[in-house]
């Protein structure tokens, strides 16, 4: 079943077209993100779909049912902020418990829910403290919490993640991921980091300028974007021009090739080379990134950290397979 449908929808701010002409279709227990740049869309996406925008044009759907006009509280869906947004006067507990106090839910039993739900985001025992008294991380298992025990259909988050360090940012990614499996709810993800994009969702759905510019997994918007804005906002890519492309032995146009594709040297059937001078280098870790000047274009490759940095200057031969070159659609 589709649990989000949106049809030619559109959301104006006067000459602003924040939204604009958006097909989307989101199924039923599905983790979904939308990815993109401050102000391409998708944050107002989600917004249409809470309920605290209204579309210009269009149409939108929730589990079937219309949701124009339609306010917040009737739409069986629920948002968790980036900024947490806890009542600091009140306990966690109550914190957790106040949508339900609000839709008039019995306190004993709004209470045992409420613990039931921070048992969920592993916060149990901590009912009694304040806001105040918990690090970031656990704030944000609160503020989940608060959002599931109203038993939503689909979790909207709106850049949940965004506040915290990134090893805690890469534990929570984890966690949200394992909790949408065990609860089979569908999560609408908005992120501008495509490091999350790519490893929670089931698809992705890349902004821009208000449209979505490609629609599919994380493997397939990684390893065959449709666009140069697409190759070069998710990963890190060489978007090649046309005339190095075709220098190359393929169709003339732009492609995209990954850094971790390319390998110094190494001859072999279906690898494809080419040379240049070395103008750049930098340590990562666990890699270089060597960055050559070659026919006209800057191509960057990862030589792992095992081998000899080549020197700035110097002149290298690069390889790749054939098969991970992808020629793109158009020029965007």
């Amino acid at each position: 079943m589709t649990a989000v449908l949106f049809q030619q929808v559109s959301r104006h701010f006067g000459a602003v077209r924040a939204v604009d002409s958006v097909d989307l279709a989101i199924a039923e227990g599905e983790f979904f993100a939308m990815l993109g740049p401050s102000g391409s869309g998708k944050t107002t996406c989600l917004r249409l779909m809470a309920g605290f925008e209204q579309p210009t044009s269009g149409h939108i759907e929730i589990f079937g049912e219309t949701a124009e006009g339609v306010p917040p509280y009737r739409r069986n869906v629920n948002t968790v902020f980036q900024d947490y947004a806890l009542f600091p006067h009140l306990s966690i507990l109550e914190n957790v418990a106040y949508g339900l106090m609000v839709k008039g839910v019995a306190k004993a039993e709004r209470l045992k829910a409420a613990e039931e739900a921070l048992a969920m985001v592993k916060l149990p025992g901590y009912g009694t403290r304040r806001p105040g008294q918990l690090s970031g991380g656990q704030r944000q298992r609160v503020a989940l919490a608060r959002a599931l025990v109203n038993r939503p259909r689909v979790l909207l988050l709106d850049e949940p993640l965004g506040a915290l360090d990134l090893k805690l940012r890469e534990q929570m990614q984890e966690e949200l991921k394992s909790l949408q499996k065990s609860l089979g709810i569908t999560f609408v993800f908005v992120t501008h980091d495509q490091g999350e994009a790519l490893s929670m969702a089931d698809r992705i759905a890349v902004f821009n300028d208000g449209k979505i510019q490609q629609l599919g997994t994380p493997e397939e918007v990684y390893k065959r974007p449709k666009t140069r804005f697409v190759a070069d906002f998710v990963g890190s890519s060489n978007v090649l021009p046309p005339d190095f492309v075709a220098g190359l032995g393929f169709s003339k146009g732009y492609a995209s090739l990954r850094p971790e594709a390319i390998t110094l040297g190494e001859s072999g059937p279906g690898r494809k080379h080419f040379t240049g001078r070395v103008v750049a280098a930098s340590f990562l870790g666990a890699a270089n990134r060597v960055t050559v000047e070659a026919a006209g274009a800057r191509v960057a490759a990862m030589v792992p950290a095992s081998l000899a940095v080549p020197a700035e200057g110097e002149t290298v031969t690069f390889s790749f397979l054939a098969d991970d070159l992808h020629q793109m659609d158009g020029a965007q």
